[in-house]
């Protein structure tokens, strides 16, 4: 079996990681990130920050992404279950607007790559969940954007009504109602 599976998705660049886990009475040992066997499956790019959020039950956090400085990430749940959502914005894209959702948990042990150009969000299905995403650049406050969580046109699922939401989180815009300027800028689309 290989060290890491990897399953592409109906939206070109958005995959879906297995990593191998090694079990043994003390427990498991999987390897996070190795750069040679991602490349090999596309992503090429370079991660320069890791972060790292823990939320309560029924908090939902997005749907983000930064503007002139769009971030690649790498994301896995360390602890709890979450509902992730991620939305093509590339312009050009055949898939723009489009979205795609996945259950990520400490029990799957799955972790998604997002290309740079997307939005993405999540809400917390387990009491409590720990968040980890490389992500390909620095974190530039004044570079966000965000598109409405609820957003009818997008139709994502979410599996809870009423979220925990952040005040900036509740006041993003349709996606329909965000000036073209104000979404990421296009990037070449291997590993980005």
């Amino acid at each position: 079996m290989s060290d890491l599976l990897c399953t592409p998705t109906a939206l070109p660049g958005l995959l879906l990681f297995q990593p191998r886990l090694y079990r043994d009475p003390r427990g498991f040992f999987r390897e996070t990130y190795h750069a040679e066997k991602f490349a090999a499956c596309g992503v090429t790019c370079a991660f320069v920050q890791d972060n790292h959020s823990r939320s309560c039950r029924g908090a939902l956090r997005g749907l983000h992404f930064q503007i002139q400085h769009p971030q690649a990430k790498l994301v896995s749940v360390i602890r709890g279950e979450i509902f992730d959502a991620v939305v093509d914005l590339r312009h050009g894209s055949p898939t723009f607007g489009r979205q795609a959702n996945f259950v990520l948990s400490d029990e799957n042990q799955q972790m998604l790559f997002v290309p740079a150009g997307f939005a993405h969000g999540f809400c917390v299905l387990s009491e409590v969940a720990d968040v980890h995403y490389k992500c390909s650049d620095i974190y530039h406050p004044a570079d966000d954007g965000g598109i409405a969580w609820n957003d009818p046109a997008l139709g994502i699922p979410w599996p809870i009504a009423a979220p925990v939401l952040s005040g900036k989180d509740g006041t993003y815009p349709r996606l329909a109602d965000v000036p073209p300027e104000r979404l990421p800028v296009s990037r070449p689309a291997a590993g980005a």
